[in-house]
């Protein structure tokens, strides 16, 4: 299954929700560090929890963290949570959340978090 990206910033890409199998195609694309924004259960039954997420990353040498936000509500905490995953991150990094806005914004937080 391909993935649909979307550069960011250098380095920076975000995709919509990433099932498990599309984490094999992230690392083919050179992806290092997948970031998945988006809450377990949030999509209900049919959205993939992040432990598969992470096994799936684990198993392809990917970095992986979990940092959920909810949607219109993302803390200064999670801002600077996000900087600092990002500064420790191997790059090129791929985040994803529902659509991919979300971690496009979170990225943009970030930059300004101190």
């Amino acid at each position: 299954m391909s993935i649909s990206t979307q550069n960011i910033a250098p380095g920076f890409s975000v995709a919509a929700q990433l099932s498990v199998a599309q984490i094999a195609n992230a690392a083919a694309l050179g992806f290092k560090t997948v970031i998945n924004n988006r809450p377990d259960g949030e999509g209900g039954p049919d959205q993939p929890l992040s432990a598969a997420i992470a096994a799936a990353a684990q198993a392809q040498g990917l970095h992986y963290v979990y940092l959920p936000v909810v949607s219109g509500s993302i803390t200064p905490e999670q801002a600077v949570a996000m900087r600092t995953a990002l500064q420790a991150a191997p790059q090129p990094v791929l985040a994803f959340c529902r659509s991919g806005a979300r971690s496009a914004q979170l990225h943009s937080l970030a930059q300004m978090a101190g």
